[in-house]
């Protein structure tokens, strides 16, 4: 039964993955996560904490966990991300300046 929906990353998903019991089902998805795994956890923690305290109301938590799991170089990537509204320069613009401060 689904109790609750929350957006994680891939890094939170690994973290979670090791309090489940080893079984050939948690080793695929290990081996999957680390496929796409950009950052340390604890630059992920730290980069998801920066976007949540911009506080922007046309960012969603979907939103978080794509610039984690994909970050965008430029205002292109980043508009393949916020298909859904548009950013205004500004907002692109303190975007993307977190995503480049955090590597």
């Amino acid at each position: 039964m689904i109790l609750d929906r929350t957006a994680l990353n891939m890094n939170e998903v690994e973290d979670i993955l090791k309090d489940i019991p080893d079984n050939e089902k948690k080793q695929e998805i290990e081996i999957f996560i680390k496929k796409f795994i950009n950052a340390k956890s604890a630059q992920a923690k730290k980069l998801k904490e920066t976007l949540e305290k911009l506080d922007l109301a046309k960012m969603k938590p979907e939103h978080i966990v794509k610039l984690i799991d994909m970050p965008p170089e430029d205002a292109s990537d980043l508009n393949k991300i916020f298909i859904d509204v548009s950013l205004s320069e500004d907002e692109t613009k303190k975007i993307l300046d977190i995503i480049k401060n955090s590597k």
